[in-house]
């Protein structure tokens, strides 16, 4: 997933491990903590290994934005090669058990837009169904051992409930959406928030609309 994260990001733009991990806490918001930060630079050097990444020549706009007290390692600009390109399209068309879990299903839905509609469909629906599961599961541990349970593991086990029920929710819209081909952050035409945002297992608060964009 980092390897799919990271190479989505120097397609954007060539960038050094500094911004690299600004970019990946913005853009994977949530789920950033299932990824560790210290594994950035193995698989970065795992990515030039294997030719889809290499260190370009350090620029002044780069030294400028890097702190002082950050390492040579974190000036080193990365760019992307038509090698990693290639490998980023195959990693953002595999679906599978992988991405439908919640860092998987994160990272995929964070590089949607650039994901043909058959493929989101796929990882949507396949991610409906594991959320369904889990759904079921709390059910099942409620019907039948909620009187067991302490008040707090009893409001932990509900709390998990709620949060699968608003999901499937989310994810039934998004699938109507991809079936009918609407973009699914399009404000209202009253200036109201998206209807979705991009997040795993709960979904996360939303953009106000009064908000800047990131860039």
């Amino acid at each position: 997933m980092l390897e799919l994260a990271i190479l989505g990001l120097l397609q954007e733009s060539p960038m050094h491990g500094y911004e690299l991990r600004k970019e990946l806490a913005a853009k994977l918001g949530a789920i950033r903590a299932a990824i560790s930060y210290g594994s950035l630079y193995p698989t970065l050097r795992r990515l030039q290994s294997a030719g889809w990444i290499v260190e370009a020549a350090e620029t002044s706009v780069t030294t400028e934005v890097v702190p002082a007290l950050t390492s040579r390692r974190g000036r080193v600009v990365y760019k992307i090669t038509a090698e990693g390109k290639e490998r980023f399209a195959e990693l953002i068309a595999q679906t599978g058990p992988e991405t439908y879990e919640d860092t998987g299903f994160g990272v995929h839905f964070a590089f949607f837009a650039r994901t043909d509609q058959a493929t989101r469909l796929r990882i949507l629906e396949g991610r409906r169904r594991k959320i369904e599961e889990r759904r079921e599961g709390l059910r099942d541990v409620l019907g039948r051992a909620a009187e067991r349970l302490d008040a707090y593991t009893l409001e932990l086990q509900r709390h998990g409930l709620d949060a699968c029920e608003r999901e499937v929710r989310w994810l039934e819209e998004l699938i109507a959406n991809e079936r009918s081909g609407r973009s699914p952050a399009a404000p209202s035409s009253a200036g109201g928030t998206p209807s979705t945002e991009i997040s795993p297992s709960p979904p996360g608060r939303q953009q106000s609309s009064n908000e800047p964009e990131r860039p």
